[in-house]
């Protein structure tokens, strides 16, 4: 009979003779609750009324820590500062101003989890959405809360033990009656055999109604002998479930509670509580280790991963034939779990090493060696889970080895064919040729890839990105070797895709050696980096099917050829193959590289001394403003919502290395100077056309913010060097524009970072003299009757061939009314320009002109045309007859209103439509014999220009 029975006993029937009846209290059949008269009122101070508000409110905020709940540890913390200050006057009257130690240690282990918390990254983003948010409140304010006590939480580091007492009164107040429970039956009953035998059951007195109801239900015999004496056992709850008891636990258990030995056991309680608080400073594993060592037998370190098997299974039996049919089995049984959820990926890793190891051993071949291998670079790979990310070090060291045995064993065995076509049942591994399945091309573009993450990861700034930068030459060895090995299988794909990637470690670098051949330094049969591009470009522009490689590789051998000033060979790349009418349909990073390219050929131009083709190359990149997000050399920050975070990800994907930037100065600069020397001798030529044209929208507005400040002090940065040379080009001062251009500071940011930056100086004053020449003349040409050759040749400091050459060009080009008198070389003007008033005045009769017309265009829509001529005249006169119906409908309405008042008049207003109808003709008339007078009129006056012009040019 079940235990839930009144009176029974869960002891079969067997047994109820054995026990006594047990005797009831009998029941009143009606019982009146007062609680309110049975509950006894307790009075307590203010002090423990705080005091116990404020550990309650500690033991919820420990609860909620247990289970990472960061909303209601926020609500706690919250309710904590509240009571606190309602006990700060208890504190200041009982404490002296001091803080409880349950209050600092608190605070303290709050501290611990707020911050292991927020730096534990992984674990937040698995939070929910209240308590990420709650968590970041949460710090946020314990920051601000804790900075009164930082007094407290300092005594607190030095020595935690100190803090220990009253956490252990706490708890000893909240476990008072356990702790009396186990000290009693540890007093009461010796460690013995557990007995399996029923010993017969003690009535117990029976206890009244209102004190207890546990006389309603029966005892259990079983579990109150079992219990006994397991418990007696055991002094806690811990020692009972664990697998080996600490040492010491069983010398504490014999000591009886009471006897002297009680206080020791205190003491050496309190000891333990003070160590386990300097512990936790340390880390997990080294606090594991320290537990190991006090322990004489300790615990076992297991691996925390989340693999289903905890141990490593073992590779092969004991008595097993090693072969290689058993050895790719078990090769495919690992590769088999790759992918999968719960797999180890490092446990996986160390299985295909030491399958690589047993298969050189018992001597398998080359065939199953290049497997192996292979699978183990793909577990590599297969180890970093974040596509975006870069890999950690260690593995990308490994990576290399593994990778550069791999091509050895390739190269070596001519025989062993490895190719992607080759399917898994065709694999052949014990007689030559051996066929294995796999891409060694497609490892060696996955290990390019990770390169470029890993110096995207680092600082430009730090000596980690030089370190890493040196990996590029074994990368580069190993794109070699797999150039080789490529061109032994004759795949042309893949020969293409193999020579781009060479191309792309190839294309950016400057070699000396080829200026130095061009000069006759270096014998002619040296192979440079243009030569060894050119071979590259060529397979790929013959070979290739697909428009992206051949794109990349035009793209590239353009930005090689310009960035060893091959102009000419650049130029006519980019012409013949129209790439900027279709680059807008490629892919992004195809795109960025067309700007970089576009970018250094504007830097050749520019060397070269093509001003207008340097400027048109770098107009289109400087106009947008963001040059530095078109070269994917960084982002710019914008406004909220006009980049979302998964845009921002991409984007930051695409970036370049730092090694392969282009100077952002340095393209703005030979822009703007560019700009300079095309805009300032246009602006002079058209200072009074109300129709010039802006050449550089950009330099126009640095140049125009200049001139509206106020107050303009000596130049400092590069933009404001460059204004300043432009106002002094415009009053003819050369000398003042080159010194603003070439001096040491500009020298140090821009133009000592060109190749043979002396040839670029040089070639720049002589830009500078050239174009201050023909803004001198444009400007003050009015001034003149005539200039003397040798004097302008001695102003500008240039040659006189140079300065007729030069005028000769104007002339010729009607920039310049003016002739050349040789026998005394001087210029002779013909003041066929007009002064500045003259020009604002014909611009002000051109303005007043047209506004004239406008106004006659208006009145003729508002009044109607009774002399227009094409297809819509009928329309017109339909209109203007509908219109003169209702007004002869008004007036005969007016004359028999007249007819009436005054008699009859009707033959008075007989002849007003007509006369109407002929005064619109006159009008009319008179506008068009105007507009045809002032026709003729701006004809004459042209032909009378042309006449003067060629009168004094004769």
């Amino acid at each position: 009979m079940s235990r839930f029975f009144a009176g029974g006993s869960d002891s079969d029937s067997d047994s109820s003779s054995d026990s006594e009846p047990v005797i009831r209290q009998q029941v009143a059949q009606f019982t009146f609750s007062d609680e309110e008269e049975d509950v006894k009122r307790i009075v307590r101070s203010k002090k423990e009324k705080r005091y116990e508000d404020l550990s309650n409110i500690i033991k919820s905020i420990r609860n909620h820590k247990k289970i990472k709940d960061m909303s209601s540890v926020l609500t706690s913390f919250e309710e904590f500062m509240r009571a606190y200050t309602k006990a700060l006057p208890v504190v200041m009257k009982e404490e002296n101003g001091v803080t409880p130690r349950i209050v600092v240690r608190a605070l303290a282990e709050l501290e611990d989890f707020v911050n292991e918390s927020w730096d534990d990254k992984d674990s937040r983003k698995n939070l929910s959405k209240n308590n990420n948010k709650a968590l970041g409140t949460l710090r946020q304010k314990f920051r601000k809360y804790i900075k009164d006590f930082e007094s407290d939480m300092k005594r607190f580091r030095a020595a935690p033990e100190d803090f220990a007492e009253e956490e252990e009164d706490d708890e000893r107040e909240d476990e008072k009656g356990s702790d009396e429970e186990e000290e009693k039956v540890v007093v009461q009953v010796e460690p013995k055999a557990v007995s399996f035998k029923k010993e017969p059951e003690k009535v117990k007195p029976v206890k009244p109604v209102a004190d207890s109801d546990s006389s309603d239900w029966g005892s259990d015999s079983d579990s109150d002998s079992t219990s006994s004496d397991e418990d007696a056992k055991y002094t806690s709850i811990r020692d009972r479930f664990l697998k080996k008891p600490e040492k010491g636990t069983e010398e504490i258990s014999s000591t009886p509670s009471g006897v002297p030995g009680d206080d020791a056991f205190k003491k050496e309680k309190k000891k333990k509580t003070g160590e386990t608080l300097s512990k936790k400073k340390k880390p997990k594993q080294d606090e594991m280790f320290d537990e190991n060592e006090e322990e004489e037998e300790g615990w076992k370190v297991v691996n925390g991963t989340r693999s289903g098997a905890s141990e490593q299974p073992k590779m092969f039996a004991k008595d097993a034939e090693i072969d290689t049919k058993l050895v790719v089995n078990k090769l495919n049984e690992v590769m088999a779990a790759r992918g999968k959820k719960r797999t180890d990926r490092k446990m996986q890793i160390e299985f295909l090493r030491e399958l690589r190891t047993v298969a050189e051993t018992n001597n398998l071949g080359p065939a199953v060696a290049v497997k192996i291998r292979f699978n183990i670079v793909s577990a590599i790979f297969d180890y970093n889970p974040k596509v975006s990310g870069a890999m950690k070090l260690e593995h990308w060291s490994k990576l290399l080895e593994e990778i550069q045995e791999l091509l050895k064993l390739l190269l070596a065995h001519e025989d062993v064919h490895l190719s992607e076509s080759i399917l898994d049942e065709y694999e052949e591994y014990d007689t030559a040729p051996f066929k294995i399945r796999g891409c060694m091309l497609t490892a060696v573009e996955r290990l390019d890839d990770e390169f470029t993450k890993l110096l995207k990861e680092c600082d430009p700034h730090s000596n980690e990105y030089v370190d890493r930068l040196k990996d590029e030459v074994p990368v580069t060895n190993i794109i070699e070797q797999v150039v080789t090995y490529v061109e032994r299988l004759g795949n042309e794909m893949e020969i293409c895709r193999i020579y781009l990637r060479k191309i792309d470690h190839l294309y950016y670098k400057f070699d000396p050696e080829v200026l130095k051949k061009r000069k006759g330094q270096l014998p002619a049969n040296t192979i440079t980096s243009v030569e060894e591009m050119d071979k590259l470009c060529r397979y790929i522009y013959a070979k290739d099917q697909t428009d992206r490689l051949r794109t990349r590789a035009i793209l590239s051998h353009i930005f090689h050829h310009a960035l060893h000033d091959n102009w000419f060979q650049a130029r006519d790349l980019v012409l013949m193959s129209h790439l900027q009418e279709t680059i807008h349909h490629s892919d992004p990073a195809t795109q960025i590289l067309y700007n970089r390219m576009m970018a250094n050929l504007g830097l050749c131009a520019f060397r070269h001394g093509n001003i207008k083709d340097a400027h048109l190359c770098l107009v289109d990149l400087m106009m947008t403003g963001k040059p530095k997000e078109l070269l994917a050399q960084g982002l710019v920050p914008q406004r909220q919502h006009e980049r979302s975070l998964e845009q921002e990800k991409i984007e930051k994907q695409r970036q370049m290395p730092f090694h392969m930037h282009i100077n952002l100065e340095l393209l703005e600069c030979v822009y703007l100077v560019s700009a300079m020397l095309l805009e300032i001798p246009y602006m002079a030529a058209h200072e009074f056309d109300a129709r010039r044209r802006m050449i550089s929208k950009t330099f126009y507005q640095q140049l125009r913010s200049s001139e509206r400040q106020s107050l303009v002090g000596p130049p400092e940065s590069m933009r404001e060097h460059v204004v300043a040379a432009a106002k002094a080009m415009r009053h003819g001062d050369w000398n003042a524009c080159a010194n603003f251009i070439v001096n040491k500071k500009m020298n140090v940011k821009v133009w000592d970072l060109f190749y043979e930056a002396n040839r670029v100086r040089e070639m720049m004053i002589k830009f500078i003299k050239e174009e201050s020449l023909r803004t001198y003349l444009f400007t003050y040409s009015n001034v003149f009757a005539s200039i003397s050759v040798p004097h302008l040749a001695d102003m500008f400091k240039l040659p006189k061939s140079k300065v007729h050459s030069l005028i000769s060009k104007m002339i010729i080009n009607e920039e310049l009314m003016a002739s050349l008198d040789d026998p005394t070389e001087t210029i002779v003007m013909h003041r066929s320009e007009p002064s500045r008033l003259q020009a604002l005045s014909m611009q002000l009769a051109d303005k007043v002109t047209n506004l004239v017309d406008a106004n006659e265009r208006i009145f003729e829509m508002k009044q109607g045309n009774f002399f227009q001529r094409g297809g819509n005249q009928g329309y017109n006169r339909d209109r203007q007859n509908y219109r003169n119906q209702n007004q002869n409908q008004n007036w005969n309405n007016n004359r028999r209103q007249d007819n009436r008042n005054r008699g009859n008049r009707g033959n008075q207003n007989r002849g007003e439509g007509r006369e109407q109808r002929e005064h619109h003709r006159d009008h009319h008339r008179d506008q068009r014999e105007h507009r045809e007078h002032q026709r003729e009129f701006r004809e004459q006056r042209e032909q009378m220009r042309n006449v003067e012009y060629q009168n004094k040019a004769e």
